[in-house]
């Protein structure tokens, strides 16, 4: 990953959303989009994954988000990568593939919640989760 000032406002607020927030195994949340950031190569993509759950996860909205100077491509991709609980999922996932920088944000995203090496525990809904995941990465992938 590199840095430009962009990506260092992008680090501080996703550090800003997730710095007290922990995983579905009790680790510290902010390792996720660190990761997913790691995973990307262009100022964008980076961004994106940094951010690609701040308004999802926190009291952040799109409107401050995009006060921070974010490149209209990247609110896009944001807005896609927010998934509404009203929407059905595979729509979710289909709308994020008519997008390249949101299509790629989400495949990274999927590959790494679907690493069950980071679960203590593996029940019935991690592996139905786990199964959903696997679809949405087949319609994702190109």
């Amino acid at each position: 990953m590199f840095y430009t000032p962009m990506i260092n406002k992008a680090l501080i607020l996703a550090y800003n959303t997730h710095k007290d927030q922990v995983d579905k195994a009790g680790l510290p949340n902010i390792d996720h989009p660190f990761y997913l950031a790691t995973q990307m190569n262009t100022e964008e993509a980076i961004i994106t994954a940094l951010l690609h759950d701040a308004v999802e996860d926190s009291s952040y909205t799109f409107k401050d988000i995009e006060r921070l100077g974010f490149s209209p491509s990247i609110m896009t991709a944001l807005r896609l990568l927010t998934h509404d609980d009203s929407d059905d999922y595979i729509t979710y996932i289909q709308r994020i593939k008519t997008n390249e920088l949101a299509r790629v944000v989400k495949l990274a995203d999927l590959k790494h919640n679907s690493d069950d090496s980071r679960l203590d525990i593996i029940d019935d809904k991690v592996i139905e989760r786990l199964h959903r995941y696997a679809e949405s990465i087949k319609i994702l992938e190109p």
